[in-house]
């Protein structure tokens, strides 16, 4: 499997993908995809997928400009991975090439809505153990911050996601 870059011929294939890992609720997390694309939070650099040695893609992540406080962060979501390649290690690498990827640009943190189970193996702690605040406050510990190698204790507050987060 390569974790890449995602080009505008992906556009299509992420559609698709988001659309099956997300069945429950369709269109939902694609028609977020898509409106994340078209804002100004938007990082080209952190929208990675994942392809298969023959070239088709079966995972997508994405990490869009947040902020703390008003502080720059990130904000990672939302993570698909086409249901017939689940468990099967695709969302790991793309949590870990995203992370790396964010950490070489000197992010200061990633921040999510997600299990804490899953995603505290990748470093992932209630954001309340930072002071950051999430959005949501019934979200409690399902809000999530990951430091990185440019993050500062002084980092504190409320979290703010890209804006289409908001029209959700």
């Amino acid at each position: 499997m390569l974790i890449r870059r995602e080009t505008p011929d992906d556009i299509r294939a992420i559609t698709d993908v988001t659309d099956a890992a997300f069945a429950a609720n369709p269109g939902g997390e694609a028609w977020l995809v898509a409106e994340l694309r078209a804002d100004t939070g938007w990082l080209p650099a952190l929208s990675l997928v994942a392809e298969t040695p023959s070239g088709e893609l079966v995972g997508h992540v994405v990490c869009t400009r947040g902020t703390v406080n008003g502080a720059p962060a990130l904000g990672l979501g939302p993570l698909s991975v086409r249901p017939d390649h689940q468990r099967q290690g695709v969302g790991k690498a793309l949590v870990h090439a995203v992370l790396g990827a964010a950490d070489a640009l000197g992010e200061p943190l990633v921040a999510l809505l997600g299990d804490p189970k899953y995603y505290s193996r990748f470093g992932f702690r209630s954001a309340a153990d930072y002071g950051i605040e999430p959005p949501n406050p019934e979200w409690g510990p399902y809000f999530q911050v990951r430091t990185l190698h440019s993050y500062s204790p002084n980092l504190r507050g409320p979290f703010r996601y890209a804006e289409p987060f908001e029209r959700l």
